[in-house]
């Protein structure tokens, strides 16, 4: 069975659901606090290929630093990666990956369909 990795943010409660989830399913979760080790850009692209989203799909476009850095006008995918790594609340949360899937657990329950 292929490792299941969470993006995690223990201050959210879907975060905090998704991994509960995890937990209640047997799955012991490799944790990643995305917000202490945020991904590169590299990773981040890599998430985003697995999810099939492009950068702004895995935005939080209502976060401060989303309007503070001008995000809504940028159309440059290298910019935004870059706008996340620099800015990991910009990141939408959790994000869990199984192999060469991934889903985002909002609802919770989607990443259901990795296990």
């Amino acid at each position: 069975m292929a490792e299941v990795t969470i993006y995690h943010n223990p201050r959210c409660s879907k975060s905090r659901q998704t991994l509960a989830l995890l937990a209640e399913s047997g799955v012991a979760a490799n944790v990643v606090e995305y917000l202490k080790t945020p991904p590169d850009a590299k990773a981040l692209d890599e998430l985003l290929h697995k999810l099939g989203l492009e950068p702004r799909e895995l935005m939080r476009t209502k976060e401060d630093e989303y309007a503070a850095l001008g995000l809504a006008a940028v159309t440059d995918r290298a910019q935004l990666l870059q706008a996340m790594v620099e800015h990991p609340i910009l990141i939408e949360r959790p994000i869990v990956v199984k192999g060469s899937q991934a889903r985002l657990g909002r609802p919770p329950e989607q990443v259901l369909a990795l296990l």
